[in-house]
């Protein structure tokens, strides 16, 4: 574990239930590298779910940041004017939540935290996990490439045979995507199935 401080990044998890362990143990390779992580939870995170509890998820949130979770709308909001992060990361971001970043929308803490970090200049890095990246959010995702501040974890078809439109960020990319949206670099975002 590192001893020297990296900086200040908020870490927002959406509803994407089934990628949230994969996204939680990115944000662990974060703090071991010595990032002091801000967690936000979208509305949809804290719900109840076959995954588990939004209790169990907030709470496992506070104990691997060592933060209270922001999951209101006046909780977000200083974030950018009190330049609270260098950076925002949405991990996992789930179509919703790209619909709604792609119409300027900010309706939800995770979407407030972005108008709050992007309305200062800092980078705002997606890990998408959706089921239909390669259907209606495809749009979105192409919206969001031609917009300056975002940048993504890269991703790739989860499983090509059994659900042909979903995309996946490979979250153990998501440390090295973070360096580079902090330096104003995209990382090859899409990768490429070798057996398919």
């Amino acid at each position: 574990m590192t001893t020297q401080k990296k900086g200040s990044a908020a870490f927002a998890v959406c509803g994407s239930f089934c990628t949230l362990e994969t996204a939680l143990e990115a944000a662990r390779m974060l703090t071991l590298q010595g990032w002091d992580l801000l967690p936000i939870m979208s509305f949809a995170a804290g719900q109840d779910t076959r995954f588990g509890t939004g209790t169990f998820w907030k709470e496992r949130l506070e104990t691997l940041t060592g933060h209270p979770v922001l999951d209101t709308l006046q909780a977000v909001e200083p974030l950018g004017p009190r330049q609270m992060a260098q950076a925002l990361v949405i991990a996992p971001c789930t179509g919703a939540t790209l619909a709604r970043l792609a119409a300027g929308l900010s309706d939800t803490p995770v979407t407030l935290a972005a108008k709050s970090l992007l309305r200062v200049g800092c980078p705002v890095l997606v890990g998408i996990s959706t089921n239909d990246g390669l259907g209606a959010s495809g749009e979105n995702i192409a919206r969001l490439f031609q917009r300056k501040h975002y940048y993504f974890v890269p991703y790739g078809q989860d499983d090509p045979i059994a659900k042909p439109s979903s995309l996946k960020a490979d979250f153990a990319r998501l440390p090295a995507a973070l360096d580079a949206a902090l330096a104003g670099r995209q990382l090859q975002p899409v990768l490429l199935q070798n057996n398919v």
